[in-house]
């Protein structure tokens, strides 16, 4: 499956918090981080921006679908 393209960085901090447990920590400037406890701690910074780019939002995928033992087109299925 295909990186979506035209996301911004607040969608895709929504779809995580939503679909796959993540909270948000803080935002200071343009980095959300967002943080999980399951199935162990993690943190992940995104940025607010209104396009991310492609190699950035792949980053955050692969980082997730790692972290929550899935793979990478299930994080992508759920954009």
């Amino acid at each position: 499956m295909r990186i979506p393209r035209n996301f911004s960085g607040q969608t895709v901090a929504r779809v995580l918090v939503r679909e796959l447990q993540y909270s948000i920590v803080h935002q200071r400037g343009s980095p959300v981080v967002l943080e999980t406890e399951k199935p162990a701690h993690q943190r992940i910074a995104i940025p607010d921006h209104k396009i991310l780019r492609i190699s950035t939002l792949n980053a955050i995928v692969q980082a997730v679908a790692a972290h929550k033992h899935v793979a990478k087109d299930e994080v992508i299925g759920l954009f």
